[in-house]
Formats: structure tokens, C-alpha cells, sequence
């Protein structure tokens, strides 16, 4: 991936948080780039920077379709794909309603694939390039309070996993991006269902610290681009980047927990001494 020719980026949820951050850093190193998002004033300024960009909302078939119609008709293809676009939505699995949890899906998820399927044939026709989708620590385990983003998140897992297999023969490399916290805008779009008494002692923790410290806390996203931006340029990517601290600490302690459970259950997986 790497070499003197310029590579076309087609970016979503362009205009915050660590997309917006690879956008900056592609456009720095001279990179092609075709930037999406909802937010106009933010789109401006990403053009007046280098950037292709279209007002483009994830959930909107026809959007995708015509957004990713533009920047190939401008720049003959599409070689790295970012899906960013995503919130996060907070609240315990009874305090969120069936539309705040099907909005949610229709972001996190179905949004993401309606941008794959109208990237992949450039993809496919051009024999190569990379997708990267970007998932969560929350896409790796789950966390009391943020029950509907991490189902969201683990099925963005499951599906890059397939579409890692499915895009092989292609020469299609897929990434999935898993960040911990970091100081960008992300916590200002997080959504927040009404609370319940019952549910103070576990997910009221969260909620306070996302009224205190959440947005003060996290790592660098320049340095997160660096290392997404490793990731693609690796003549084999990992299928899985971990990004941050706090999500290297955090899956390590998931694995190792979920080792001493099948060790601990291996006899009665293998259905011995029944």
C-alpha cells in the first residue's frame, strides 16, 4: 500500500473525533481524500484543507450511493475505505427504548454496511486496498450501561471478520480499529436514555463519569491516526488494532479471564462425566 502513488480515502464521520484525525493526517501526507459527514460548517473547512467532501448520512442508501458514485467518478476509485461515522448510546438494557436501540443499529451497523456494499466493486475492480472499521474496547466486551453500543459494536466485529474472508481473494485487507478513550469530541455526541433508581449502582457509575471526567479523560488521536494510519500501511495488517492504554489493558484482561473460564469448564464443554 505504501509507494509514490497517491491513495483515494473515502472517510465517514470525517468532520470529529479520530476520523477527522486520519482525514488531517492523510491530507498532511499528501493522500487523496473524499471526506463524508452531516455537519456542513465542519465539510467547509476539510475542502478549504484538500479535501473532496459530500454531506452524506450513513443511514441513507441513495446518500451513500451517490457520495461514493462522486468520489470515484473524481478520482477513478476507492482504495482505503474508513468507516468512523458512529455515537455511542448510554443507558442500562431495560432504560433504553426499542427506537433509541434501533437507531443506534442503524449507525453503528446497517449505516456501515451500506457503505461497504457501495464501496466494495471500485475495491474489487481496482485487486486491493484496505477497510477499516472502526469498532471500540466497547466492540470487545461488554461494559454495564453501554449495553446497546456494545451490541452494536461486537456485531461490527462479527461482520468485518466475515467480510475479512469474504474480501481475501480480492487482496481486500480488513482492520478493525479498536480505541479506548481519547480526547476528541466524541463524548459530546454520546446519547443518554432517562436513568432508572434501580440501576444507580452499576450503570449510574458510568453515567456520573461521563458528566465529570469523561471529557477530560483519553489519549492523544494524533497519535491514534499514527497508528491506524501503521495499520494500513502494513503489507499485512492486523485483523484487529488496538488502540490506546486502556483498550490493550482492558482486552488483555477479557482474554485471560475468558482462558481461566474455559479452563475451568473444559470437561464439562467436552460433556465428560455427565
Amino acid at each position: 500500500m505504501s509507494g509514490p502513488e497517491r491513495r483515494v480515502w473515502f472517510v465517514t464521520g470525517a468532520t470529529s473525533g479520530l476520523g477527522l484525525s486520519l482525514v488531517r493526517l492523510a491530507l498532511a501526507r499528501g493522500e487523496r481524500v473524499f471526506a463524508t459527514g452531516r455537519n456542513a460548517a465542519a465539510l467547509a473547512t476539510l475542502k478549504a484543507a484538500g479535501a473532496e467532501v459530500a454531506a452524506m448520512d450513513v443511514t441513507k442508501p441513495a446518500e451513500v450511493a451517490a457520495a461514493a458514485a462522486a468520489a470515484i467518478a473524481r478520482f477513478g476509485g476507492i482504495d482505503v475505505l474508513v468507516n468512523s461515522a458512529g455515537y455511542a448510546l448510554l443507558g442500562a438494557i431495560e432504560e433504553t427504548s426499542d427506537a433509541e436501540t434501533r437507531a443506534q443499529f442503524e449507525v453503528n451497523v446497517f449505516g456501515l454496511m451500506n457503505v461497504v456494499r457501495a464501496a466494495l466493486p471500485s475495491m474489487r475492480a481496482r485487486g486491493g486496498g484496505r477497510i477499516v472499521n472502526f469498532s471500540s474496547l466497547a466492540g470487545f466486551m461488554g461494559m454495564a450501561g453501554a449495553g446497546n453500543y456494545c451490541a452494536s459494536k461486537f456485531a461490527v466485529e462479527g461482520l468485518s471478520e466475515t467480510l475479512a474472508g469474504e474480501l481475501a481473494p480480492f487482496g481486500i485487507k480488513v482492520i478493525i480499529v479498536e480505541p479506548g478513550s481519547f480526547k476528541t469530541n466524541f463524548v459530546d455526541g454520546t446519547r443518554i436514555s432517562p436513568a432508572m433508581d434501580a440501576y444507580a449502582d452499576s450503570v449510574g457509575r458510568l453515567r456520573a463519569w461521563m458528566e465529570t471526567d469523561g471529557p477530560h479523560q483519553g489519549g492523544d488521536p494524533e497519535k491514534a491516526a499514527l497508528a491506524v494510519w501503521a495499520a494500513i500501511d502494513a503489507g499485512e495488517p492486523p485483523l484487529r488494532l488496538l488502540v490506546g492504554e486502556d483498550a490493550l489493558g482492558g482486552a488483555r484482561a477479557k482474554l485471560s479471564a475468558m482462558q481461566q473460564g474455559l479452563d475451568a469448564w473444559a470437561d464439562t464443554a467436552l460433556m465428560k462425566n455427565l
